[in-house]
Order: C-alpha cells, then sequence, then structure tokens
C-alpha cells in the first residue's frame, strides 16, 4: 500500500502553501470580518471528532467545506449530515488540494497524529483547532507553540471544559487570594487508560473499511489488533496515546495550571510498575515541583493520582476525616484554606465555617468551539491557544515521560527543552517520523 504523496504534494502542505491566506479579504493571521462565512476542515470526525464536529458546525457562520477520516464507516456518517463537503482519507491530500477555499482547521485524532495534522494545517497558514492533549510528545508542543506564534494564527486546544462557568470561577476564586498562596496542588483521576500486561493480543488483518497505514501514520509500521488500535483502545498504549495522565489530567491540570500562572516544572518523578514497551501504567501517582509565580509560595508542589490510586485519602491532603473527595478533582491548599473543585462542578472552600459568607466571583461560561471560530472571524480571543496548551502539554507529557522511568527523578531545563539528568528519558522527548509521514516543522 503506498502511504506517500508525490514530492509536489508534500511541500505544498509542508512550506508552500504557508503563503494561501485563509480568506479572500482576510488579515495575515486567517481573521475576517463577521460577514463572512467561516469554512472548516475536519480531521477525524468519528468518537470524539464526531461531538467537535457538531460543535463547530452549530456556529452560525460555520459552513463545514471537507472532512478526512480514515475510517469509511465514520466518513460517510458525517458526509451524509453534511453532504456539501468535500471527503478525504489523508488529511494530507486534503490540505494540498483545498488550499485557500478552507479557512481553518479541526483535529481529532488519536494524540500521535495531533501534531503532524495541526502542524500541517498551519504550515499552510490556517488557524487550528486541536483536541486535547495538543501533542504526544514533549518537543511536538513546544513547535506547535512557536510556529502559531511566528505565523501569527488563531489556535485552540480542546479542553471544552476550560471555558465553563464552574472552572472560570475557580481560576477567579484563586487570582482574587481567597485560599492565600499556594503551597501544592494534588489532582486525580480514578479512569484507567492504562495496559499493564506485557503484550498484545494476536495480530489480524485490518477491517476493509479502515485504511490502517494512514491510521498509523507517522508511527513505526506494524500489523492491527483488532479492538485495540482502533476504534477506542489506543490511548492506553504508549506509542499512540498518554494514558489517564494525557487524557483526564490535561482537563483536571488545566484549571491549577491556569489559575497559579504556572510555568514549566523543576522536577518530575513517578511511582508506578516498571515499564513494558507496550502500555500506560495502570495506575500512577505523579510528583512536580513548579518555580515561585506570584500566586504560589516559593515552590509549588503537585501531585497526580489516577487509576486506582485516586482518590487520595482526605488526611493525605490535609481535609478532615471522612470528607467525600471525588473520582475526579483537583484540590488546591493554601496558607489559608483549601479550595476543591470537582471534576466538572462548583469549587467548595475549607474550612466551611470559614468561608460561609464568602462571595464569589460572578463570571458566564462560554462555548470554547465557538470562542475559536470568533477569533479567527475577528471577534475576541480564544483562552486555550497553543501559547497556553503548549506549556500545559509539556509539563504534563513531562510525567507520562516518568513513568518510563519509575521513582527516578527527571531534572527539566525548559530554556534546552532538555531532562538534564537522564539520557535515555530524554530521548523520548520526540520520535522519529515514518518515511512518507515527515512534516516540515517536526521532522
Amino acid at each position: 500500500m503506498s502511504h506517500s504523496l508525490n514530492r509536489r504534494q508534500v511541500l505544498k502542505t509542508g512550506s508552500a502553501a504557508a503563503g494561501l491566506a485563509c480568506f479572500s479579504t482576510s488579515t495575515a493571521n486567517g481573521q475576517a470580518t463577521p460577514s463572512q462565512k467561516f469554512r472548516t476542515a475536519h480531521i477525524g470526525v468519528g468518537g470524539m471528532g464526531g461531538s467537535d464536529l457538531r460543535s463547530i458546525a452549530s456556529h452560525g457562520s460555520v459552513e463545514v467545506a471537507a472532512l478526512c477520516d480514515v475510517d469509511a464507516m465514520r466518513l460517510a456518517e458525517a458526509a451524509a449530515k453534511h453532504p456539501n463537503a468535500k471527503t478525504f482519507t489523508d488529511y494530507r491530500e486534503m490540505i494540498a488540494t483545498l488550499g485557500d477555499s478552507i479557512d481553518g482547521v479541526v483535529v481529532s485524532t488519536p494524540d500521535h497524529t495531533h501534531a503532524p495534522a495541526a502542524m500541517a494545517a498551519m504550515n499552510a497558514g490556517k488557524p487550528v483547532y486541536c483536541q486535547k492533549p495538543l501533542t504526544h510528545e514533549v518537543v511536538e508542543a513546544r513547535r506547535l507553540r512557536e510556529v502559531a506564534e511566528e505565523k501569527n494564527l488563531v489556535t485552540q486546544m480542546g479542553i471544552q471544559i476550560h471555558s465553563s462557568r464552574a472552572y472560570r470561577q475557580a481560576v477567579l476564586m484563586i487570582q482574587d487570594g481567597v485560599i492565600g498562596k499556594v503551597k501544592e496542588v494534588h489532582a486525580w483521576s480514578n479512569k484507567n487508560w492504562g495496559y499493564d500486561k506485557p503484550s498484545l493480543p494476536e495480530p489480524a488483518a485490518a477491517p476493509d473499511h479502515l485504511n490502517f497505514d494512514l491510521w498509523l501514520g507517522t508511527a513505526a509500521d506494524r500489523e492491527y489488533v483488532p479492538g485495540v488500535y482502533h476504534p477506542g483502545q489506543w490511548r492506553k498504549l504508549i506509542d499512540f496515546g498518554t494514558g489517564t495522565l494525557g487524557d483526564m489530567g490535561v482537563h483536571i491540570f488545566d484549571t491549577p495550571y491556569a489559575a497559579l500562572e504556572l510555568t514549566a516544572p523543576n522536577w518530575v518523578k513517578t511511582d508506578c510498575r516498571q515499564p513494558t514497551g507496550v502500555g500506560h501504567p495502570e495506575r500512577n501517582v505523579v510528583e512536580y515541583e513548579f518555580p515561585q509565580t506570584r500566586f504560589t509560595t516559593e515552590t509549588m508542589k503537585w501531585k497526580w493520582y489516577d487509576g486506582s490510586f485516586a482518590p487520595p485519602s482526605p488526611s493525605e491532603v490535609g481535609l478532615p476525616e471522612g470528607t467525600q473527595l471525588p473520582g475526579q478533582g483537583s484540590l488546591f491548599v493554601g496558607e489559608d484554606g483549601h479550595l476543591l473543585l470537582q471534576h466538572i462542578a462548583d469549587a467548595v472552600l475549607f474550612p466551611t465555617e470559614k468561608f460561609k459568607d464568602y462571595k464569589r466571583p460572578e463570571v458566564e461560561g462560554e462555548s470554547h468551539y465557538h470562542q475559536w471560530v470568533d477569533a479567527c472571524m475577528g471577534k475576541g480571543k480564544a483562552s486555550a491557544p497553543f501559547s497556553f496548551g503548549g506549556p500545559l502539554t509539556e509539563a504534563l507529557l513531562l510525567g507520562v515521560v516518568a513513568n518510563r522511568f519509575p521513582n527516578q527523578k527527571l531534572l527539566w531545563n525548559a530554556e534546552q527543552m532538555a531532562i538534564t539528568n537522564h539520557e535515555a528519558a530524554n530521548k523520548l522527548l520526540r520520535s522519529d517520523y515514518r518515511q512518507g509521514f515527515e512534516v516540515e516543522g517536526l521532522s
């Protein structure tokens, strides 16, 4: 099976298309006047991609112009709802072919294709909405942020609840100083997107409706394994997903990371089982230390728990015995109290008697999707651009790297973009792309 575009098509997708404007009368960063239609191209239209497609298409100014999926059944289902959209199996062909007839690109693929697809779109000068976590690898997150800023493109990472009322209010409460400076954050999810077995089931032929070669994309070639790679278990595997930490951690890290204005961690360490080379651990405890910000104490400790390690015990996080902790959430430990943020719910302050008269800041929720479309059309700003999503993803993925080296503290130098004390871990910050799937700016 041929998986390569010809040289001219690859160059067009990678760099020659970068000079194309997003609208015939658009500004340099793809913003248009509100009277114009915003023509979207969607990469991945099943599962979360289907949800993203519905939410983006619900904006009154959006015209769905193109759909792309490696699964013919999912592509046909989406095309039936958007009969005027052009359909593709290969996102590289879609971007190279459509050029200035699309205005923005939505990436809703498995994690390992986020960065290649998003970068191909940005190389063509397109604003991008990309599902979380922004990338599969640390270096990819840095490069997407840098290119988005270099090209002044409107971008948004798909952490939809970032724009919810409850989470926006929690950010304001922390920054209002309700619990004083924060010295610890505890965050957790009892989901299990791990795989502890030492090997996968026996391979078999891929179904006729799936182009498995294109599904693999940049990843190393291998045989298809039914019920594992597609449609849903890839999150558990180190080559394609980022485990529970990447799947749910990015949602639950988001609010503390934003509220405390965190930057890059000083170090990260994971307590988990020994690596198998196949899947992410089924349960982890990941510790970080972050440098001081205006909302934290001199150093700030962060602890993540997932799988059966979640939630932590109340006494472990400084709450009264008998306190019911949710299955997913985060806890800010401040100098003057605690703030518990259940996923997804209003914040709860401890001790309750102390804060019973506290007046919460008033804030409204917004559509994360519509916010991106509006920003592309020159109305307002995206709240989770790659300038925010990139550093957040970098920090998150350092924890994913650390679960390959249990109980070893990995020292991080963000300026050098290097793990300075562990060469084997440092080599996992990026991987080589498969021949034929190289992307300018990433390969």
